[in-house]
């Protein structure tokens, strides 16, 4: 049986993709409340996802506050259902 992609298997981090799989983009605030977690863990949680290459980060300005705009990538998106596929392969689905 496949191993489950470690990268996903974290909580936040299979939230946050979770999120984007389902929208064309959430912006950091978004996600924060959606997963009731920290600024910092969340950021950290997103440098990880955008270093492997999952998720695109666009950083810019609304007003005079900055704003972070995630999205998920076709590598992000084929990860994430690969990481579905493995989980209905342990649960006999």
């Amino acid at each position: 049986m496949k191993e489950l992609d470690p990268l996903l298997h974290s909580q936040l981090r299979l939230a946050v993709m979770s999120i984007l799989m389902n929208v064309d983009e959430a912006d950091f605030v978004y996600l924060r409340e959606k997963t009731d977690a920290t600024a910092g863990n969340l950021s950290v949680q997103l440098d990880k996802l955008y270093s492997a290459g999952y998720i695109s980060l666009e950083k810019g300005f609304a007003g005079k506050k900055t704003r972070t705009v995630c999205k998920v990538t076709g590598k992000g998106r084929k990860a994430f259902e690969a990481y579905v596929e493995t989980l209905k392969e342990y649960l006999n689905l």
